[in-house]
């Protein structure tokens, strides 16, 4: 199975007064950082990371990496303008990778065991989509058949891919990821997790 895996992470945290959420640190790493080394450590095919605000920062934090980094100068449209960018960046070099992963880089309890067992569910199930249930909504991480880029990239603004996995339901399978609803998009969420993660 070639998957070709897009980290979103063009957003510009100004929920966190200025400061990217991409290089919040969490047991002595960035949050991109993890979630890259994860996506490489899975050893199934091409990463594409989508930057956008705060680029400068970011380059150097992965530069050592083999990933490839695209821009996204549209990255205030909303998170569907990313998700474009960083198909087109895997389909214009790798035109054979069978399933797409879409990760966003505020999980930060998202781990290289929880992404095979993604992959262990699409074996065992053969469904089109793998999504990750926390809360009341199956969102991301993500996995998507190629059959999927199509619809994919018609999404626009503030679409994200669940409402690709809501629609397509029936094609779904569930992986339990209550950390998944572990989400850094505030200073107040960051320091709830600090607190929590020092138990962890």
């Amino acid at each position: 199975m070639k998957i070709g895996t897009i980290i979103l992470a063009a957003g510009d945290s100004s929920r966190m007064g200025g400061e990217p959420k991409q290089l919040i640190n969490y047991k002595g790493q960035s949050l991109l950082r993890r979630v890259t080394e994860s996506a490489l450590a899975l050893q199934r095919g091409p990463v594409v990371v989508v930057l956008g605000a705060n680029r400068m920062e970011i380059v150097p934090e992965l530069s050592d990496l083999p990933i490839t980094l695209v821009d996204n100068p549209r990255w205030p449209t909303g998170q569907a303008s990313s998700l474009k960018t960083g198909l087109a960046a895997l389909y214009l070099t790798h035109k054979d990778i069978e399933f797409v992963l879409v990760l966003h880089v505020d999980q930060p309890l998202v781990s290289l065991g929880l992404l095979l067992h993604m992959l262990d569910v699409q074996m065992e199930q053969g469904k089109g989509i793998v999504a990750c249930r926390y809360d009341t909504q199956l969102s991301v991480p993500a996995l998507f058949h190629r059959d999927y880029i199509t619809e994919l990239l018609q999404l626009e603004g503030d679409k994200g891919v669940k409402w690709v996995i809501v629609k397509h339901r029936n094609d779904c399978s569930e992986v339990p990821f209550e950390a998944g609803a572990i989400d850094l998009d505030s200073k107040r969420d960051l320091e709830l997790f600090q607190q929590v993660s020092m138990e962890l």
